[in-house]
């Protein structure tokens, strides 16, 4: 007896072993769907689901995102990373808002207009909401088909990312008309989070399992092929915590780069340029740098470390945004770090982006976690 095609397999398992306690399932809210698949980009659904139901409760609509302050929505997100996503996020709904007239709309290659969505996105949103027949192709059913297939190579490369869609498409052709497209979507992402995960595959539990080449072959432990990763570089910073009558000096960081869009503590190279920066700042009053512990913060891409120098300076809150001139750009190796180089991508941001914030008010604002948790441990809240 033939085997059923591997999408109807696919759909009877996820009904029958899949998850189904994710606070986004069940729910054919375009909105739920698209925040939940976005949050989801490189970010597992465990990290995922307080943080998801937090923003769920402070935004609970497009309309109530799209009018939010761009600060709530980086807060809200603070703690996640790729902060590209939540500004995307908000640009989108504000898009959904001015364009659409509040409503998403019901097509995949509509949705994939839209910014921060890309065509898996896109049609994860229109399976889920409106039950297009659209396939999918995220990191987990890359992996997927590239051990149904044994096919080698990269798959996030271009050459096998478009065999991979043309596969995923087929899969689909395959499939009987009243294929369920919530339950076939799900499927995929929940075989490969829990079944064909990158080590150790559960191959017996999978509905794939028949005829799947990698099992045949005995690669499923070598495929995909992975992706060569060079060394993380280590970069330094340091952070000036500088504190005035109650308040600290904060700047907004570029919309471009590290800690896009995020208030957080002025950046310098080393050492040497942030206290040539308080001589320049105020001379005559300048106590001792208060040196306090440094961490190390790990980036996808490079490490981080982070040395927080504290200074205190009364009577200087009133002053403008100009009292702190952007330091030298030249990246002298750091004294605290000798094998780690100061990063250039994280030289502070132009003026005009910063201003004196009052320490009540710190919990309120978008900052890079590091920042906060820095912070957090300065300056607790006090008990209620």
């Amino acid at each position: 007896m033939p085997l059923p095609d591997p999408a109807s397999r696919i759909a009877v398992w996820q009904k029958q072993a899949g998850r189904h306690d994710l606070p986004w399932q069940g729910s054919t809210d375009p909105y739920r769907i698209w925040l939940s698949e976005i949050m989801l980009q490189q970010t597992q659904a465990s990290t995922v689901i307080p943080y998801y139901e937090r923003f769920l409760a402070r935004f609970p609509d497009v309309l109530a995102l799209a009018d939010a302050p761009a600060d709530d929505v980086l807060q809200a997100w603070a703690g996640l990373g790729y902060y590209a996503r939540a500004r995307n996020l908000h640009r989108c709904a504000q898009v959904i808002r001015d364009t659409w007239q509040g409503r998403f709309p019901r097509s995949s290659a509509a949705l994939a207009e839209l910014p921060g969505i890309g065509r898996s996105t896109a049609a994860a949103i229109a399976a889920f909401a409106f039950g297009e027949r659209a396939p999918i192709l995220d990191g987990n059913v890359r992996r997927v088909l590239a051990r149904y297939l044994a096919l080698e190579g990269d798959t996030g490369s271009t050459r096998l990312m478009q065999t991979l869609w043309q596969h995923a498409q087929a899969w689909l052709d395959a499939a009987p008309a009243d294929l369920d497209m919530q339950a076939y979507t799900q499927g995929q992402m929940d075989l490969g989070a829990t079944i064909c995960t990158r080590s150790r595959p559960d191959c017996a539990r999978c509905p794939l399992r028949h005829d799947c080449a990698a099992r045949r072959l005995g690669l499923q432990d070598s495929l995909p092929t992975p992706r060569s990763r060079p060394s993380q570089p280590r970069h330094s910073c340091c952070l000036l915590i500088l504190e005035s009558d109650g308040q600290l000096w904060l700047q907004r960081r570029p919309a471009q780069g590290v800690w896009g869009g995020l208030w957080a503590l002025p950046v310098f190279a080393d050492r040497t340029a942030l206290e040539a920066a308080c001589r320049e700042l105020a001379a005559p009053r300048v106590a001792a740098i208060e040196t306090l512990a440094a961490f190390e913060h790990v980036f996808t891409h490079f490490r981080l470390l982070i040395q927080p120098l504290r200074v205190t300076l009364p009577g200087l809150s009133g002053q403008a945004a100009k009292l702190l001139p952007a330091p030298h750009a030249a990246m002298a190796e750091s004294g605290a770090a000798r094998h780690a180089k100061p990063n250039p991508a994280l030289l502070p941001p132009a003026a005009g982006q910063s201003a004196w914030t009052a320490l009540n008010a710190l919990p309120g604002l978008g900052m890079p976690a590091p920042v906060a948790r820095l912070l957090g441990g300065l300056y607790p809240r006090p008990p209620v």
